[in-house]
């Protein structure tokens, strides 16, 4: 796990004008991202499911996802996203990091370009 911060742009798809820049702590930890509610309502982000989260605490705590188009340094990517309450910081998860090509470097926090693999089956003769 390694953790370090970085300003991403948050919108509600590749497409749309309306955007938010947020300070995010980068934990490659995390699986999801958060961004804080009201944002994600400012930006016409509409959730669609609750999960169940885990707290170090081990209690348990409900969040809406949503999904939102998450831009780094030109390089964009969806990717699911928790709606943040009264106190959640924002977050950047390994989800996202995946669907922006990056992965973060747990020994000198850096984010580095992920190598990207498909599987291709070759038809014989």
């Amino acid at each position: 796990m390694g953790i370090t911060n970085k300003k991403l742009i948050v919108k509600k798809s590749f497409e749309d004008k309306r955007s938010a820049t947020i300070d995010f702590m980068i934990d490659s930890g995390a699986v999801y991202s958060l961004v804080p509610g009201k944002i994600l309502d400012e930006l016409g982000i509409k959730p669609y499911r609750t999960l169940d989260f885990s707290l170090v605490d081990g209690s348990i705590i409900k969040r809406r996802i949503g999904d939102a188009y998450f831009e780094l340094d030109g390089t964009g990517g969806a990717s699911p996203v928790i709606y943040g309450e009264e106190g959640d910081d924002p977050l950047l998860g390994a989800t996202t990091l995946e669907a922006l090509g990056f992965v973060l470097n747990p020994f000198t926090r850096e984010l580095y370009p992920m190598r990207m693999f498909i599987r291709r089956v070759l038809q014989a003769g």
